[in-house]
C-alpha cells in the first residue's frame, strides 16, 4: 500500500479520528496543537487504541518524541518542527516521515533528511491558518514531483474532491484534506465520495 493513501484527511481530534477510521479511511493525519509531552503522550495512547486493528494508519503531526515513545509508526513534521527533531531517532524507531515545504529552500531542507513523502502547499488560497506563503497553484505540483522523483508528493491546501481529478493528473500522489471533510454539511457521505473515486494508488 502506498503511504499515505491518495486520500489522506487531516483532523485535530479522537473525535474525529474514530469517526474516519470506521468509516475505512487508511491514513489520517492528527493534528492537535499546543500540547505538553505528557498531553501529547495521552492522546497518541488513545489514538493508536482507536486505529489499532483497523485499516487506519495513524499520522502524529509534530510531537515526534510522542511519536516514538507510544510506539507510533508514522510522523509528520512542518520545517519549524524539524529545526528540533531528531530524525535519526525516528529512523531507528522505524517511523517514517513526512516533511512540509512551501518555498525552494524548505524543499531542499527536507530533500536532505530522505522523508518518506514530501508535502507542497497551500495549493489554493486556505482559511484555517495565516500562512506567509501564498498559493502555489497546480502548475507547481508538476515542478516538485519533477524535482522529487520517486518520492510521493502530498498536495494539501483548500482542495476539494472537485480539484482532486486535475491535481492527481498533475504529478500529486496524494491529497491531504481538512476542510473539506470537518466543514462538508454531510462528512460521511464527503468521505466515501473520496474513497470510492480515489482509494489507495491507481
Amino acid at each position: 500500500m502506498q503511504h499515505p493513501d491518495r486520500f489522506y484527511p487531516v483532523v485535530d481530534s479522537i473525535a474525529w479520528l474514530k469517526r474516519l477510521t470506521a468509516l475505512g479511511v487508511g491514513t489520517v493525519q492528527l493534528r492537535a496543537k499546543d500540547l505538553d509531552h505528557d498531553d501529547a503522550v495521552a492522546l497518541m495512547r488513545e489514538a493508536l487504541e482507536v486505529t489499532h486493528g483497523t485499516g487506519t494508519n495513524l499520522v502524529v503531526n509534530d510531537y515526534w518524541r510522542a511519536a516514538i515513545e507510544v510506539g507510533a509508526k508514522h510522523v509528520h513534521l512542518g520545517q519549524e518542527d524539524l529545526v528540533n527533531a531528531d530524525v535519526k531517532a525516528l529512523y531507528r524507531a522505524n517511523i517514517t516521515l513526512g516533511l512540509s515545504t512551501h518555498d525552494e529552500d524548505e524543499l531542499e531542507t527536507a530533500l536532505k533528511h530522505n522523508p518518506d513523502y514530501i508535502a507542497l502547499g497551500p495549493i489554493f488560497p486556505t482559511t484555517l491558518k495565516v500562512m506567509r506563503f501564498g498559493p502555489q497553484g497546480i502548475p507547481r505540483i508538476a515542478e516538485w514531483k519533477k524535482r522529487i522523483g520517486d518520492t510521493p508528493l502530498v498536495a494539501i491546501g483548500g482542495i476539494t474532491f472537485e480539484h482532486a481529478r486535475e491535481i492527481f493528473e498533475a504529478g500529486a500522489d496524494s491529497i491531504a484534506v481538512v476542510s473539506d471533510v470537518t466543514k462538508a454539511k454531510d462528512p460521511d457521505a464527503r468521505v466515501n465520495q473520496w474513497l470510492h473515486a480515489f482509494h489507495h494508488a491507481e
